[in-house]
């Protein structure tokens, strides 16, 4: 063992020393405190390789910083893919409500139309009834196109209303692909953590 590597020993006991009543009351999962603890640990290195002039301290130093700041960044990335997942699932609910409004509307208006054509076909096919069997076909037409067209809009609602759903799913879709990103990171970085700590 050469003598540089007694005091980089010496470092590395002490920072462990140091750390372990820290890790005891830091509580699991709260990874905030965690990367603090662990940019705690990398600045001492740092000034232990500034005193001892060790450049293997000051890469381990180096490392342990990156690592930290690859954490935080996993960590952040989380974080606003979690907020962005669920102002996503705000406006999903938000416009599946809209969406409901809209088919509920384009249901009582085309039922309404479809009242209101069936009267008037009633009426124009009394009035058929009592002149030329030729105004009789003429009202008939007349309430089919009615009909049609009421039965048209009301598609055309329904078509509007499962646009805005599929543009709520697919902001939800953008959501999770971002939070499957932020968990990757999340993974790498405690993959270098856990290497780190085998150094």
């Amino acid at each position: 063992m050469g003598l540089t590597a007694i005091p980089r020993a010496a470092v590395s006991g002490y920072v462990k020393v140091l750390r372990l009543p820290l890790d005891a009351v830091v509580v699991r999962g709260d990874e905030a405190r965690d990367i603090a603890l662990d940019r705690a640990e990398a600045t001492v290195f740092g000034v232990a390789a500034t005193v001892l002039n060790d450049a293997d301290l000051r890469e381990q130093a180096r490392r342990k910083h990156q690592a930290a700041d690859e954490r935080s960044e996993a960590l952040r990335l989380r974080d606003e893919a979690q907020r962005k997942r669920q102002q996503a699932d705000e406006r999903l609910s938000e416009r599946h409500q809209e969406a409901e409004q809209k088919r509920e509307r384009a249901e009582e208006q085309a039922d309404r139309r479809r009242k209101n054509a069936q009267q008037k076909s009633q009426g124009r096919k009394r009035q058929a009834a009592q002149t030329a069997s030729q105004r009789k076909q003429t009202a008939r037409k007349a309430a089919q196109r009615a009909e049609q067209q009421s039965e048209s809009r009301a598609r055309r609602e329904r078509l509007d209303a499962l646009e805005t759903k599929s543009e709520a799913l697919e902001e939800r879709k953008e959501a999770l692909t971002a939070q499957d990103e932020a968990d990757r990171l999340g993974q790498a970085a405690g993959r270098v953590k856990a290497a780190r700590k085998t150094d």
